[in-house]
């Protein structure tokens, strides 16, 4: 059985975000998922409980185009803090950017796990929920 899963969903469309859930919820996989709606607000939090391991999400699926903070200012931030966090963290980019650039851009960052397209395919939870991998190294 896999364990809980603990998800931050980071993005501003509501619709996203009120889909995502229903996929995880038909997963039958039990998560926790705490949203916010720009990137801001999700780095403030996470800063708030980088020394919490148990506090800290397992997975953060992240919007690149936000108000307040976008994505790739989230990630900025949040590269200066993942080295202090007590556990491994899976990020993964959601965004309905095509753009090669902005995959290119994404897939060069370490802590980004994936770049996936938006819509998200309930297939696609059920392979990240229940992954134990480690994350490929990226140089």
């Amino acid at each position: 059985m896999t364990p809980e899963k603990n998800i931050f969903l980071i993005d501003d469309d509501k619709l996203f975000v009120f889909l995502t859930k229903k996929s995880i919820q038909e997963t039958d996989i039990v998560a926790h998922i705490k949203e916010f709606g720009d990137g801001q607000a999700a780095i403030e939090y996470i800063r708030e409980i980088a020394s919490n391991a148990e506090l800290l999400p397992d997975i953060i699926f992240l919007d690149l185009s936000m108000p307040i903070m976008d994505g790739w200012e989230f990630l900025k931030e949040y590269i200066l803090i993942q080295p202090t966090f007590g556990k491994k963290v899976e990020l993964y980019i959601f965004s309905s950017s095509i753009s090669p650039h902005d995959i290119e851009r994404a897939n060069n960052i370490a802590a980004v796990n994936d770049f996936i397209i938006k819509p998200l395919k309930k297939d696609k939870i059920r392979e990240i929920l229940t992954s134990e991998n480690e994350p490929e190294s990226k140089e």
